[in-house]
């Protein structure tokens, strides 16, 4: 079971990735969680690159090393851990690039985004997306004292459009599960757990 997370930064996605974790853990479900960009040793050089805030690139450039990154992941970690039956979190997916690169940059049209989605996740859709939505306002409150990488250094305006495009997202795809992450952590969790122990088999560990 591939299980991934989305959100802009500050909406809670480490907190919800590491309760759900937990909980699978204790119900003996065997779980991997891996983030992207990284997970792999290329996949992490190339996170380097793209969260440096001292480098400028092109969009285009930037949608393709998410992608390179990507590939890389799921071929070598992802794939071989869904076939020895392990459920994998992943800390954002291609639907990040949909967001970020498609709504948020702009750099190319929404269905040319998708067929590199296509290529560089060789494939493989997750069985749930939980979509962590928050506004703008809260997520930066949440962000204060933190520091920007490249990334979040992009502007609100910037980071509205990307929220436009997972709430897009969300009423075009049936695996999103859109969850309201402004509650207490505990609430959200409970909303996750309920939809994550919906949709696991039956097979445990013990």
């Amino acid at each position: 079971m591939l299980i991934s997370f989305e959100g802009i930064d500050g909406c809670g996605k480490t907190t919800q990735i590491m309760l759900l974790r937990e909980r699978l853990e204790k119900e003996h479900f065997p779980v991997e969680v891996l983030r992207e960009p990284g997970g792999t040793s290329i996949s992490e050089m190339i996170r380097g690159l793209l969260l440096n805030p001292e480098i400028e690139m092109d969009s285009v450039t930037e949608l393709l090393l998410f992608s390179a990154a990507r590939s890389e992941l799921i071929s070598s970690k992802v794939k071989p851990l869904l076939k020895r039956n392990i459920i994998v979190i992943l800390d954002r997916y291609y639907d990040s690039t949909v967001a970020y690169q498609g709504f948020g940059r702009g750099c190319l049209p929404i269905a040319q985004i998708h067929s590199i989605n296509a290529i560089a996740s060789h494939g493989l859709i997750p069985n749930l997306t939980f979509y962590l939505d928050i506004d703008l306002k809260q997520a930066a409150d949440r962000r204060k004292n933190q520091v920007n990488d490249r990334m979040e250094a992009s502007g609100a305006a910037f980071y509205q459009r990307v929220i436009d495009g997972f709430r897009f997202l969300a009423t075009k795809e049936k695996r999103f599960k859109q969850i309201e992450a402004w509650h207490s952590p505990e609430e959200v969790h409970r909303n996750i757990w309920d939809v994550t122990k919906k949709n696991l088999g039956k097979k445990r560990t013990v």
